[in-house]
């Protein structure tokens, strides 16, 4: 028989009377400093009926006053929190947790079985040492693959936002930003999510959220296995700033002997090369998508090898799907290819169209008969032309003219400056 809080008071001693709730981390809220008010017997438990300790609080700044909404006796069977009614352990509905690990744990729903099968689970839970679950759940397997790439790493504080004022839906909302409700647009009333019931979540049966979870694991990434058979280095990404070199080796020496274990801080990745294929695979299996450290889930990918690196710089401008970017406008070109050799160099070093007009050259004109030509600034050599004076020096010939090994230096002219002085011993 059910007892509840307006009858049968002659089993009061089953009446739960805790002195702190179980809770989740999400629940609790992020401040570790948190006032909760408790009151004995305040509530009847919604899947049991029977009275317990109600504890109220709030989360946080800006958040809405939680409270529990079950016993501890069916949190203790289900290992759930009292209030979200989600695990303890992997932060998912029972749904979820129970198709994972492949357990059918069918509570009672009738009032007097229900009663029985309660007061079996608070004997077995009396026995126990506290430290793991009872029931079928603690018989089952310690972890599942799906449900460590579905399990959340974090805390989720959005869920203890308060919710949307119906009255700021209607236009009647007069409090502005003094109401404790958001003044945000409802979602889809068609969503699934938008009906919830804590019983069904209790039970795992018709749960939206485990449904949308369950969809989302059969459609998760594969990692597949590389062809080359040289690959032995797995790519870590994601570690940040807190993921040091011990704690990477601590993990992944269970698989096999690493070789080398190379961070690139300012990548925040890792790469890990195995002694053997061997164990590069089974590292890769048992981490992808369930590798955990230091609270943050971490990538796992395959290296790649020196062909592919090849190949990538070959495809310089396509994207992985195969889409290629168009190149920015205003770039210079390409510059050509060198010359193979001495024959086929050309002197065209600006790339000019070829032309039949002749080369004009830029020299200075001689200046008219009678003019005196000045004389050129010291060290600065002979003119460019040839004046009409007879009694100037000679014109050295031109490069072209001058006859083969001999080679005209600037620096040796007599004219140049200091020549002389250095001749005869000066400074």
């Amino acid at each position: 028989m059910a007892t509840s809080l307006g009858s049968n008071t002659y089993n009061r001693q089953n009446w739960e009377d805790a002195d702190f709730p179980i809770l989740c981390q999400t629940c609790l809220g992020e401040n570790p400093y948190i006032r909760m008010t408790k009151e004995k017997f305040g509530k009847e438990c919604k899947i049991c009926a029977r009275p317990f300790t109600v504890f109220r609080w709030c989360p946080g700044v800006r958040m809405r006053f939680k409270k529990t909404e079950v016993c501890q006796t069916c949190s203790k069977m289900k290992n759930v929190c009292q209030t979200c009614l989600l695990d303890l352990e992997y932060g998912l509905p029972i749904q979820v947790r129970d198709t994972g690990l492949s357990v059918k744990d069918e509570v009672p729903r009738s009032d007097v079985n229900k009663e029985y099968y309660t007061q079996n689970m608070e004997r077995e839970i009396a026995n126990s040492d506290g430290t793991r679950p009872v029931g079928l759940l603690g018989k089952a397997p310690s972890s599942s693959d799906m449900l460590l790439k579905l399990a959340r790493t974090t805390p989720y504080y959005k869920r203890n936002r308060p919710h949307i004022c119906s009255f700021w839906v209607k236009g009647e909302c007069k409090r502005g930003e003094e109401c404790p409700y958001r003044h945000e647009k409802p979602t889809d009333p068609d969503d699934p999510l938008a009906d919830q019931n804590i019983k069904d979540r209790f039970y795992g049966i018709n749960d939206p959220v485990a449904d949308k979870l369950l969809n989302r694991a059969t459609t998760m990434p594969r990692l597949d296995i590389p062809e080359d058979k040289s690959i032995t280095t797995l790519y870590i990404g994601g570690l940040g700033e807190d993921v040091t070199d011990s704690e990477l080796r601590n993990h992944f020496y269970q698989f096999g002997e690493i070789r080398t274990i190379t961070i690139v801080q300012r990548q925040q990745c890792a790469f890990i090369q195995f002694a053997t294929r061997q164990a590069a695979e089974t590292a890769a299996e048992k981490s992808f998508n369930k590798l955990i450290i230091n609270g943050r889930r971490l990538n796992v990918k395959w290296g790649r090898s020196q062909a592919a690196r090849g190949k990538e710089r070959e495809n310089d401008g396509v994207t992985e799907s195969g889409i290629r970017l168009e190149p920015v406008p205003g770039l210079p070109g390409a510059l050509p290819p060198p010359p193979l050799s001495d024959e086929d160099a050309s002197t065209n070093y600006f790339n000019l169209a070829p032309t039949n007009s002749p080369v004009v050259m830029n020299l200075g004109l001689p200046p008219p008969p009678g003019v005196a030509m000045p004389p050129p600034p010291p060290g600065f050599g002979p003119p460019m032309f040839h004046t009409m004076d007879p009694m100037a020096p000679p014109m050295p010939p031109p490069m072209a003219m001058r006859p083969p090994g001999q080679v005209h230096y600037p620096s040796q002219d007599p004219q140049r400056m200091g020549a002389h002085a250095s001749r005869h011993g000066g400074p």
